[in-house]
């Protein structure tokens, strides 16, 4: 069975979001990525990845795969029949490929990283600056079409979703580009990506409870 390292609400409840989307069974262990321990048995989360970044799959065969658009790829190619990602050969793979690497470079690691992760207040404000040319770029995209690749959800959208729900918190309102906010409705009214979504929301709340009552 696979096996997924993930942090709730990090970027890895994208892969959970696919594995749900695909009915692919796996085990979940939740890494600190402050502490940098594994939550349930306190082990060295570096051990198993020394990026020390979620996610992190275990595969079957014992081996790690690491970094989102690996991960989904991968995710996707288990069950092909779910049409996650286009078969390699389609032209659309190269633009789930693209997709992946823009969210990727110019949503995740160009804003929602330094939002979250810096503690420079100028470093915070320049990728809120940074960040609506690179939304904009994603609503003309999506506003007339309902997915980010071919006519269906695949893993680029279980990425974007992800990214576009961490706006908020990161002090941007998705409803500034209207495409993006009724796209991320949508996404939302799925519902391997609300079981997702809630389940991680729950562990959040528990993480919140437990901080507050050691």
């Amino acid at each position: 069975m696979l096996q997924l390292y993930f942090s709730p609400m990090a970027c890895s409840l994208a892969s959970r979001i696919a594995l749900m989307e695909a009915g692919i069974e796996a085990r979940y262990h939740r890494a600190d990525l402050w502490t940098k321990k594994v939550v349930e048995d306190g082990s060295d989360f570096l051990s198993i990845s020394p990026k020390g970044a979620v996610p992190v799959l275990v595969l079957e065969n014992g081996e790690k795969l690491t970094e989102n658009a690996a991960v989904l790829q991968y995710i996707a190619d288990l069950r092909p029949e779910s049409a996650l990602a286009p078969r390699p050969g389609d032209p659309d793979r190269y633009r789930l490929q693209e997709w992946l690497s823009f969210v990727g470079c110019e949503i995740h690691k160009a804003f929602l990283f330094p939002t979250f992760w810096y503690k420079d207040d100028a470093a915070k404000a320049a990728a809120r600056e940074r960040i609506g040319k690179s939304l904009s770029v994603a609503a003309d995209h999506l506003a007339h079409r309902d997915h980010l690749v071919g006519k269906g959800f695949t893993v680029a959208d279980a990425y974007l979703a992800w990214s576009l729900l961490l706006l908020g918190r990161g002090g941007v309102d998705v409803a500034q580009w209207p495409p993006l906010a009724d796209y991320l409705q949508r996404m939302q009214e799925r519902s391997p990506v609300r079981s997702a979504i809630d389940h991680e929301m729950q562990l959040r709340k528990v993480m919140a409870r437990q901080v507050q009552n050691p």
